[in-house]
């Protein structure tokens, strides 16, 4: 009924529209009023979470922090000021994770390290080493899963930046400013050095190293103990130190297996 009358008060104003926008918005407004409800403060560390999360006695959420929906939250974890955890992230013990906003459905796994100062320095004129400021965030994206004790630091002069249903294995180190596309796979011990740049679809094998401010084109492979040292600007499969095409690389192998042999001979 209020509706109805609204509308054969305002019918024939001029400003018809724009009152009955304003009016519509009210009830947004009340619906988003409930939902904000549902989220409490956190006794330790004075974070907000919602009410839905399941999040141990012993994790700490900083002020400034907010834990949304259906969140798992495990022993120990900290989650730092500026974080924003997405909906049905899982996060395993003893993970500490800030200046990072966190998509939907991620797994963090044990031990993990998100949002830390990158390794940047520079030398001043008295031969001082110094600090440089990082000062940006960490973005992880819908779908990902980061393995135990991996470490991704937060960018200097760009966000750093893991694409949607990325996969991440055990023990890898993503640099500052790091921008890594959707659907990638890195496995074990894989580091990447600050300001690289990888597109989609990209797998690094085990041990796979990435020197910094240098691009790989998307759905690209590289074998295991691979060195990228400049820019791979085709999609295909790589080998080697450093990286070459991998009928490059299975030649160089055979070449250096026929040489050793008649050494031996």
């Amino acid at each position: 009924m209020a509706v109805k009358r609204f509308v054969h008060c305002y019918r024939l104003t001029k400003t018809y529209k724009q009152d009955f926008g304003r009016f519509c918005n009210l009830f947004s407004t009340k619906s988003d009023i409930e939902s904000r409800q549902q989220f409490q403060k956190w006794h330790n560390g004075g974070g907000i979470f919602h009410q839905s999360a399941c999040i141990d006695s012993t994790v700490l959420i900083e002020v400034g922090a907010i834990v949304h929906s259906k969140a798992v939250l495990g022993a120990n974890v900290c989650i730092g000021s500026g974080t924003v955890v997405g909906p049905a992230v899982t996060i395993g013990q003893s993970t500490n994770i800030g200046n990072c906003i966190i998509g939907d459905s991620c797994i963090i796994h044990n031990g993990v390290c998100i949002g830390q100062d990158g390794f940047g320095f520079f030398v001043d004129e008295h031969g001082n080493m110094l600090k440089k400021p990082q000062l940006l965030n960490a973005r992880i994206g819908n779908h990902v899963e980061i393995g135990a004790n991996s470490c991704i630091d937060r960018g200097s002069w760009r966000d750093t930046v893991i694409g949607d249903h990325s996969k991440i294995d055990n023990l890898v180190q993503i640099g500052h400013n790091v921008a890594i596309g959707k659907s990638c796979m890195l496995c074990g011990q894989v580091g990447i050095a600050g300001s690289a740049t990888i597109g989609d679809y990209v797998t690094l094998g085990g041990r796979v190293a990435v020197r910094d401010h240098v691009s790989i084109a998307s759905k690209v492979r590289l074998a295991a103990n691979s060195c990228v040292f400049k820019d791979i600007t085709e999609p295909g499969d790589y080998g080697g130190f450093p990286a070459v095409p991998i009928h490059e690389w299975r030649r160089q192998v055979a070449n250096q297996i026929r040489s050793s042999k008649k050494r031996t001979s």
